[in-house]
């Protein structure tokens, strides 16, 4: 099983499907889920985009690609996504519109199918994790069945109490209280923030608490604008991964550590191994700031 993970595509939500499509027809490699680490830049309508949101769209009409590709069905863009048949399943950032995703959210409270997550695109490929819900995600390789657990922590931190969308809130907090007294740990944790555990001031105090008591295998996220790092959690067992932002440069192109290919393979005792790869810029390298949306390959 090979999972492609992102962080802040802010919009460009075509692009990593562009990029896993691009990656499987030069490797020869198969990639059976695409996870996502927030500000996924998810605004179906231009009224409620945030401030900064809207000073970045101003010069980059790449931050509205949810609205321009996502909300009304484009045959072309179907066809490619039908084609390559894959999810994309993403954590909450802070730069999405939160009423539009509440509302889905409650919605499908009640509903054992979206239970864990819910769709939220035309296409019914892009899909949100309720924060603190374990998710479950196999496929069938020869004689085994090979699975993957995870969980999502969407929105990012707060001290002060704000009620704002873009920080954690009340009924996520139940949930993943709830997710502390799990007997078995899942093996990813994927979410939008960091834990609050440096000295920078900032983070969330629920990520690094689930992390001190849950030992996951990797804790993926983007957000805090550092460069792409590995490291071990304060735990001494998770690795802690964070995913640079899949933003063009100065130069057009897209940076290292954008994005990160995770192999696993699980064998008949259901004893899984993990093999990180971070995707050369050669490769993402044939997508640019100019050509990504016409890019034919």
């Amino acid at each position: 099983m090979r999972i492609a993970l992102f962080a802040d595509i802010h919009g460009k939500i075509l692009l990593p499907f562009k990029l896993v499509a691009f990656y499987q027809k030069l490797t020869q490699k198969k990639v059976d889920l695409i996870l996502q680490c927030g500000d996924m830049g998810a605004y179906p309508d231009l009224k409620n985009l945030d401030k900064a949101t809207i000073r970045h769209a101003e010069n980059d009409r790449d931050e509205l690609g949810f609205y321009d590709d996502f909300t009304k069905e484009n045959s072309e863009i179907k066809t490619f996504l039908d084609d390559l048949n894959l999810r994309m399943i993403c954590v909450r950032g802070n730069h999405e519109d939160h009423e539009f995703l509440d509302n889905l959210e409650k919605n499908t409270k009640n509903n054992p199918l979206f239970d864990t997550i819910f769709p939220i695109d035309i296409y019914e490929k892009i899909w949100v994790c309720k924060s603190g819900k374990i998710q479950n995600f196999s496929i069938k390789n020869e004689n085994i069945t090979e699975n993957i657990t995870f969980v999502g922590i969407g929105r990012i931190g707060d001290r002060k109490g704000r009620k704002d969308g873009a920080f954690i809130q009340d009924y996520e907090r139940a949930e993943i209280k709830k997710l502390l007294k799990t007997k078995k740990v899942p093996d990813l944790l994927i979410s939008h923030d960091k834990d609050d555990t440096s000295q920078r001031g900032y983070g969330m105090a629920e990520i690094a608490e689930v992390l001190e008591n849950l030992p996951f295998n990797y804790h993926f996220y983007g957000h805090t604008g550092e460069p792409f790092t590995q490291t071990i959690d304060t735990n001494g067992i998770t690795n802690a991964i964070k995913i640079k932002e899949l933003e063009f440069n100065y130069s057009g192109i897209l940076p290292e550590g954008c994005m990160i290919i995770l192999e696993i393979n699980e064998n008949e005792n259901f004893e899984k191994t993990f093999k990180l790869e971070v995707v050369p810029q050669k490769i993402t390298n044939n997508f640019t700031k100019h050509n990504w949306k016409t890019y034919i390959f």
